[in-house]
């Protein structure tokens, strides 16, 4: 018969390869990769070395062996094998795009890696040799380097592979490699990460103190939040952050002051424990050697609790191993699960206990919130250790199955209380980790991203109803366990809601954003009103040069910015002379601008002109003026005949302008009533109103001729180019807000959003609920639509807030508005998808392509409603103040976004503010701004709250 040796020689032993003593044959030595077969049909003929930097024979021998590692795992993910495209190099703009690079076995990442591809396209990248990265020093930071990839693998939709090389080189924006004493490349992932000015998902400094038991267990044993088994900890010159901590109940720390002449003390402290009355129903404990070194590693036994004698010998054993800052672990084995048979097997032996650890990944999501992505369960015999790569990946319920417990109420409640407690571990490494210097972090950029938690699911208490007991800390093995679980789903055609790596990537996405828009020089285009207050603060927050063109000498805004140009920008009908003004004021500053932008209505159309006179990406002035005229852009989209079906005519709706009272008699005879009027330049639904025949028609034009002529009559929604209306057909339907992101003509995103019904005959927005309730396919469908509309009005570059109606025919289109989103919802869109808008929008300006999640998934649901003065001054002055408001927002229970800065009643007003509740499906969500808005008095007769929300059921 043929040996695996035989079948492949080259792959069952890597050159060079030899036994450790103490890891057996299936390793290599310390600087050789594991030994064994790794059979399949991939090519070899590859070519995996960088010129610039070769490599000794130790070095290669672990490229190849990662090489091959990847073919192993795209061949049984059904996945076929990378193509070699090297010799054809790819061509790049250097430091404009986004490049997440991680170096580390392939296995460990291969969940990422997927995720990543499907997400972002041939943005992440899987080096397999450090060769394949260089550093070099980091302009404007004399003190960090920058991380330049010259090749890897980059992975795509679909699982498909490409070993491509760049030139030049792709600058790194976001770097994560395999750490610890057993990962095959750990020196050269610290070294590369050492100083380096990008984001770091871990770093060196970092993994040693996550990965040491002893310190991670004293920090989560003094929140209190989650439970730790009884541990008895011998310390041997502990490290500085466990220097002078107090002993807790379930831990205690001995410090000894050599690794000699201990036996008395050590045999002391160990029957002191074992007879303690924290260690419950134990009858086993572990003794394992904690520290950096020892992670990952097998130096762990198990003793019965009644032999105190085989404890302190273990125990002594591992002490003379011992060097600084290391400890032993005494701890209690928690007590195995008892299996539950059922009636008709009664009569059978009955089934052993068994031993279950969960591993759940947990993430670090928007606002350094952690996120518990997947869970991944082994079950064993209860007398042998349970380790990641010696037991098969199982969920949640198949554990709880093979032990009786199947009962749907009891496994919800168990898997939320692993949620909680894997979150509260990552939420005191966070708070650790706040509290440390950038040396000590590992660099400025240096910080956790993901994190593994490992439980022991236990009976505890008088009722032994199952409950998880923290053991360790991990990373990359806990994400291999649920890419492998996760592959066993996809082979049967199943998939999960959310992937273990998904909200990783998301995370590494958003921290690439950042990184690359560091520094830029953006010039702003109007200030915009108290509802703009957050791009002042967010641009801040993002490192953003900002360079403000702003009316008012006294806006607040004046002093947060680098450059403050006042310049009258409220006459409309100069904005083609104004721009050529305002590039000879940029001109003569000597500003070096990377972008423009504006997100005011008012400033849009001269922020186009101002792109084209200074050079700078931008919509063509063309199209956002027809953009910006609502009539203009129904029927210029009515006239769009595209050969690609479905043609943007579908979505238009008739209307005519009105600028004169013939105009009234004119389109009350062409459009059919009831229609709508609305300012033809307006914003914030100002003066839109339903009209049921002719003479109201003409009754609001006269109202509004009359009452709003210019800019001094209501700031901020468009009456610098004048008062003009149209009429269109009022459309039935649905009403939903479709936020998009469109760059060179391509849709990277987009978000959707319901409205609920409107005080009639106005169309003030009343309620909304995000994500939305829609079917994928009308979800789709708006989508499209609203993609549409935006190209066929030359709209190729920036983020659009498109207002639609789903009608029993699918989306109708009610105005485009040529900006981000007003309101709450970019707010609302960063809360539940962990993408910014605004800094989309800055990145569109700057010529960089915004690298958005592929398919957004929400974390809760938002559901919420407006208060506007003229219903609500009762209530805004005392139950709903704003201080009132505020402190419910700072206490988590509502989502608070205020819109104006007083209260000031008038007959064409917009919203105060937003008031919002979360939940874990739309009805909660629903239920608690129901009950809030009764208690608070926002619920009135007049202002129905129940009815604005009837449409979210």
């Amino acid at each position: 018969m043929l040996s695996l040796d035989q079948l492949r020689p080259d792959l069952a032993h890597p050159a060079g390869s030899k036994d450790l003593e103490e890891e057996g044959d299936q390793h290599g030595g310390p600087e050789l990769p594991p030994r064994g077969p790794l059979l399949g049909s991939w090519r070899q003929d590859v070519s995996l070395n960088c010129k610039s930097s070769p490599e000794d024979c130790a070095a290669r021998a672990w490229t190849t062996f990662y090489y091959n590692l990847l073919q192993s795992c795209l061949q049984q993910a059904g996945l076929p094998e990378t193509v070699d495209r090297t010799l054809e190099p790819r061509q790049g703009c250097p430091g404009m795009e986004v490049t997440m690079c991680l170096l580390g076995s392939p296995s460990s990442f291969f969940s990422v890696l997927l995720e990543g591809g499907a997400q972002s396209p041939g943005n992440l990248l899987l080096c397999l040799s450090p060769s394949w990265l260089t550093k070099v020093p980091a302009a404007g930071r004399p003190a960090e380097a920058s991380l330049l990839v010259s090749k890897a693998v980059a992975f795509h939709p679909g699982g498909l592979t490409f070993l491509e090389e760049f030139v030049p080189p792709r600058r790194v924006t976001y770097f994560l490699g395999e750490l610890g004493p057993r990962a095959g490349r750990g020196r050269e992932v610290a070294e590369l990460s050492r100083e380096v000015g990008c984001p770091l998902g871990s770093s060196a400094e970092l993994a040693r103190l996550l990965e040491d038991r002893l310190l991670t267990r004293q920090l989560l044993a003094q929140g209190g939040k989650v439970a730790v088994p009884a541990t008895l900890a011998l310390t041997y010159k502990p490290p500085q952050q466990l220097r002078g901590q107090a002993s807790t109940q379930n831990l205690r720390l001995v410090e000894l002051s050599g690794k000699e002449g201990q036996e008395g003390l050590v045999e002391e402290e160990v029957e002191t424990f074992l007879q303690l009355g924290t260690l419950g129903d134990a009858r086993q404990v572990a003794v394992k050697p904690g520290g950096w070194r020892w992670h990952g590693s097998h130096a762990m036994s198990l003793h019965p609790r009644s032999d105190p004698g085989a404890v302190v010998r273990a125990v002594l054993a591992l002490l003379e191993k011992l060097e600084e800052e290391e400890s032993i672990l005494v701890e209690a084995v928690c007590p195995p699960v008892q299996v539950l048979q059922p009636a008709a097997s009664r009569s059978l032996p009955s089934q052993p206990e068994l031993a279950i650890r969960v591993c759940a990944v947990v993430c670090r999501t928007q606002g350094d919130r952690p996120l518990t992505s997947q869970m991944v369960c082994r079950v064993g015999r209860p007398e042998q250790p349970l380790r990641h790569q010696a037991a098969l990946p199982q969920s949640l319920d198949t554990a709880l199955a093979a032990c009786g417990l199947s009962e749907p109420a009891t496994v919800e409640a168990l898997r939320r209380r692993v949620q909680e407690a894997a979150e509260a571990a990552l939420d005191a490494v966070l708070a650790l980790e706040a509290t440390l210097s950038p040396e000590q972090r590992g660099g400025r950029q240096a910080q956790t991203d993901v994190l593994g938690v490992d439980m022991a699911l236990t009976p505890v208490g008088p009722g032994g109803s199952l409950s998880p007991v923290l053991l360790e800390l991990t990373s990359s093995l806990c994400l291999e366990a649920c890419g492998l679980l996760e592959g066993q789903w996809a082979r049967r055609g199943q998939r999960c809601q959310w992937a273990a790596a998904g909200p990783l990537v998301e995370t590494m996405l958003r921290r690439s954003a950042r990184h690359l828009m560091e520094g830029k020089h953006l010039l702003v285009v109007g200030a915009g009103g108290y509802s703009k207050k957050f791009v002042w603060e967010a641009a801040r927050d993002y490192g953003l040069k900002l360079h403000l063109v702003e009316s008012d000498p006294n806006h607040f805004a004046s002093q947060l910015v680098q450059t403050f140009i006042h310049f009258d920008v409220t006459e409309h009908r100069k904005d083609e002379e104004n721009a050529r003004h305002l590039a000879e004021v940029v001109r003569a500053r000597g500003l070096q601008l990377d972008g423009c932008l504006s997100y005011w209505d008012d400033c849009l159309v001269l922020t186009a002109l101002l792109c084209e006179e200074l050079g700078l990406r931008g919509c063509p002035p063309a199209a956002m003026s027809l953009a910006k005229q609502k009539s203009q852009t129904q029927a210029h989209l009515l006239q769009c005949r595209s050969p690609r079906w479905p043609a943007p005519s579908l979505y238009a709706v008739p209307c005519c302008p009105l600028q004169a009272p013939d105009d009234v008699e004119r389109a009350a005879r062409s459009v059919p009533l009831p229609g709508v009027m609305k300012l033809e330049f307006g914003a914030g639904a100002v003066g839109v109103r339903l009209v049921e025949d002719a003479s109201q028609c003409r009754a609001h034009f006269a109202r509004i001729s009359q009452d709003l002529r210019g800019e001094a009559d209501h700031p901020g929604i468009g009456l610098g180019w004048g008062n003009a209306m149209l009429l269109m057909e009022f459309v039935a339907g649905t009403e939903h807000d479709v936020d998009v992101v469109i760059f060179s003509g391509r849709l990277l995103g987009a978000f959707v959003s319901d409205n609920g019904p409107t005080r009639l005959p106005g169309f003030t927005e009343t309620a909304a609920c995000m994500p939305t309730g829609l079917a994928p396919e009308r979800e789709a469908q708006l989508i499209q639509a609203a993609y549409q509309c935006c190209l066929g009005c030359g709209l190729l570059d920036g983020v659009f807030n498109v207002e639609m109606k789903l009608t029993a025919s699918g989306p109708r289109l009610i105005e485009i508005n040529p900006r981000m989103g007003g309101f709450y919802l970019r707010d609302w869109i960063q809360e539940l998808y962990g993408v910014d808008l605004l800094l989309a929008a800055a990145m569109v300006a700057c010529g960089i392509p915004p690298a958005l999640p592929a398919r957004p998934r929400a974390r809760a649901h938002l559901v919420g409603v407006m208060c506007v003065v003229s219903q609500h001054l009762q209530a805004l002055s005392s139950t709903a103040s704003r201080e009132a408001l505020q402190a419910l927002h700072e206490r988590g229970l509502i989502r608070l976004n205020l819109l104006e800065e007083e209260l000031v009643p008038g007959e064409y007003e917009e919203p105060y503010c937003s008031v919002a509740c979360a939940g874990g499906s739309p009805g909660e969500a629903r239920q608690r701004l129901l009950g809030l808005c009764q208690g608070l008095g926002i619920d009135a007769p007049n202002y129905p709250v129940a009815h604005f929300l009837s449409h979210f059921k």
